[in-house]
């Protein structure tokens, strides 16, 4: 007999699983994938960390979550500073005051705001028609 059924094992379903079994409680995990971690699963392929869901980016302002989570993983230092190739020249994204500048030559957020504001209504007009 189990006190909970936890259906799914990725960072909810595991978690919930170890901190009741700390407490006492009988657990029943069940997963369909032959691995644990749900979409934060990573696979050892030549000494080479493949995320195989893609990159697990762990955010969190509480110095206590994150010393919690530190008992179950190790963690790199990794800072997602993504950019898009458009025409040959590079831009910071998401969208900042560094890529309105190149793309349209301003440098105030009166001046984006106004740009982008006229943009959504040229958008509108050609979403009616």
């Amino acid at each position: 007999m189990f006190d909970y059924c936890i259906v799914g094992s990725g960072l909810f379903g595991s978690i919930f699983a170890y901190e009741a079994s700390k407490r006492g409680k009988k657990c029943l995990v069940v997963e369909k994938r032959n691995h644990i971690g749900g979409n934060c699963y990573t696979k050892t392929q030549e000494n080479i960390n493949v995320h195989l869901y893609g990159a697990h980016i762990f955010r969190t302002s509480s110095k206590a979550i994150w010393d919690y989570v530190r008992q179950f993983a190790d963690f790199n230092h990794f800072i997602n500073s993504p950019l898009a190739n458009y025409k040959g020249e590079i831009y910071n994204l998401p969208f900042n005051m560094n890529t309105f500048s190149k793309l349209w030559g301003i440098s105030t957020p009166k001046e984006a705001q106004s740009i982008i504001e006229s943009q959504k209504k040229i958008c509108l007009r050609n979403s009616k028609r």
